[in-house]
């Protein structure tokens, strides 16, 4: 399993906007990409404008094709509500109790 993590800043007062948005358009259009599993947002807790976004992928190669042809369409979607570019890291899931994958056994 493969996981994209994004570091967001919204515009000052604007991360709950952010989340109703991730909910009512983003889910939708991600179920519909191959090889999508799953996304967890994250709001901080120290700065209420920003979040993380973790989205979860079978293979790096279903990641990097959304990331290609999918997120582009995303980011219009959210433009409105960010302060600057996302930040997109990109990881290896190792182990995960949710996802029922034991160390070193992601593939």
């Amino acid at each position: 399993m493969f996981t994209r993590v994004v570091e967001i800043t919204t515009k000052a007062g604007k991360a709950r906007e952010f989340s109703r948005t991730l909910n009512e358009k983003v889910l939708g259009l991600l179920r519909t990409q191959p090889g999508f599993v799953d996304e967890i947002l994250l709001l901080s807790a120290d700065n209420p404008d920003r979040l993380l976004a973790l989205s979860f992928w079978r293979s790096r190669e279903d990641a990097e094709k959304y990331n290609r042809e999918g997120y582009p369409k995303i980011q219009e979607i959210i433009r409105n509500v960010l302060e600057g570019e996302p930040q997109v890291r990109t990881f290896d899931v190792e182990q995960s109790t949710f996802h029922k994958i034991a160390a070193g056994k992601a593939a």
